[in-house]
């Protein structure tokens, strides 16, 4: 038991370094892995002293330990599965409106996260052409533009018509992604609204009947780990039936992804954001 938590220990160590490496000393929560490590350690290390004393220590300690470990490892797998389960499982052509979620953008460019999603916008776009994009994204501290702006520039860069962008600029999180998006969309049907009112078409009296507005559908594209948080999100936060587009995530920070992304809806499921 212990040269295997020795082993995970060695291989936290090692991926903490390769991801560093790869994608500089400012990955967003990379610390996580040196706490894998630490705790792999002082498991190992405790593991060890237990099977030299067994006498002398009280059964509950290690039946403690190896409960905790239990748990955490089953919620992870119960996340991951809920993440990986149905995503891309609803037909999401001829959407109304789809919300691009930013990412970061470096002093260099667009990240590679970012990029694949803008790539699969201008995909979903060459398919759909009267979607219109929300390109949802603030400006961080260590980030030269905002989001938003960078994806515009790269998605007009590649052909896209400007007039098929949206752009949200205010949010620095999932929630505040989903929540200014929404606005922005309500403006632009508010806007459409305004235009029909002052361009009437006049008929005669009885040649036509009014019906309710027909419903709006919205999209949310993200990369593949970050969908079903996405979406229920946006189902809290006034958008119920959001249809959720994936897109591939990068190979070697995948499972760090996955890892933040499980703390992220813990913790967004504790604070009551989805």
């Amino acid at each position: 038991m212990a040269w295997i938590l020795w082993l995970i220990a060695v291989s936290c160590i090692i991926y903490y370094t390769v991801i560093v490496i790869y994608s500089g000393l400012t990955t967003s929560f990379s610390f996580i892995w040196l706490a894998f490590t630490a705790i792999c350690i002082l498991l190992a290390v405790g593991w060890e002293a237990y099977m030299k004393h067994k006498d002398k220590v009280p059964l509950w300690i290690p039946v403690s330990v190896v409960t905790m470990c239990c748990t955490g490892i089953l919620v992870f797998m119960v996340v991951e599965i809920l993440v990986f389960t149905g995503v891309g499982a609803r037909d999401t052509s001829n959407l109304d409106y789809v919300i691009v979620l930013g990412a970061r953008v470096k002093e260099t460019g667009i990240s590679k996260s970012l990029k694949k999603r803008l790539d699969k916008a201008i995909q979903y776009l060459d398919e759909n052409p009267g979607t219109t994009l929300v390109l949802s994204g603030g400006q961080g501290d260590d980030e030269p533009v905002s989001e938003a702006a960078a994806m515009r520039d790269y998605l007009v860069f590649n052909g896209v018509r400007e007039e098929q962008l949206i752009l949200e600029t205010r949010s620095s999180s999932t929630v505040e992604n989903i929540a200014y998006s929404r606005v922005a969309i309500e403006e632009d049907q508010a806007e459409k609204k305004a235009k029909q009112q002052n361009n009437p078409i006049f008929m005669e009296p009885g040649t036509f009947e009014e019906v309710p507005d027909k419903p709006i559908k919205i999209g949310v594209l993200t990369s593949d780990f970050h969908v079903f948080r996405a979406q229920q999100i946006a189902e809290k936060w006034g958008i119920p039936d959001i249809y959720g587009i994936s897109c591939g995530s990068d190979p070697i920070l995948f499972v760090h992804f996955c890892v933040r992304e499980c703390v992220a809806i813990l913790k967004d499921k504790l604070v009551g954001n989805m």
